[in-house]
């Protein structure tokens, strides 16, 4: 699971750098916009593409580079990040924590998209796609040009990931 070569030589970033933007965007947006500590765990040992009572939250960059912005959060998690954006009691999976894990997705895609692109003027971000159920498997988190980062939360581990391309 490693940055895709094009994307490095073109945007002149090595895996570490790309992995340490997305270790502090994730940080400050979860201390800032959620209010929690969280923690990178990298590297991730094994690859990850089944998921169990989660809740995926996915951002698509389009442009320049291509690619898709994930967050990966098991239920309680989910139910918990967004009580605390809330700054109310969520106790079950609906549109507020479809909306909120969708919004965490979009926050890190902006940060990405500003990393890469020209001012933000060569890299659009798609509309937050929620995913949520008992058992699904994401097929995207198994390519090798994806770079993963598990991150914890007190007890609970969740997931960053960022498949990256390089249009021609």
């Amino acid at each position: 699971m490693t940055l895709n070569t094009a994307v490095s030589q073109s945007a002149n970033l090595q895996e570490e750098d790309l992995r340490g933007y997305v270790i502090h965007a994730t940080k400050e947006v979860f201390g800032t916009m959620v209010m929690m500590d969280v923690q990178d765990c990298f590297p991730l040992r094994e690859p990850v593409t089944k998921f169990q009572c989660s809740i995926t939250g996915m951002v698509g960059l389009a442009g320049t580079y291509t690619g898709i912005l994930s967050i990966h959060c098991p239920r309680p998690l989910a139910l918990c990040i967004t009580s605390n954006m809330l700054g109310m009691v969520v106790d079950e999976v609906g549109e507020d924590v479809n909306d909120a894990l969708g919004e965490i997705a979009n926050m890190l895609g902006g940060y990405v998209k500003q990393i890469l692109s020209k001012g933000g003027l060569d890299i659009s971000l798609s509309i937050p796609t929620v995913i949520s159920g008992e058992e699904y498997t994401i097929n995207a988190m198994t390519d090798s040009d994806c770079v993963i980062i598990p991150f914890t939360h007190e007890s609970d581990r969740f997931l960053v990931g960022l498949k990256l391309s390089k249009e021609n």
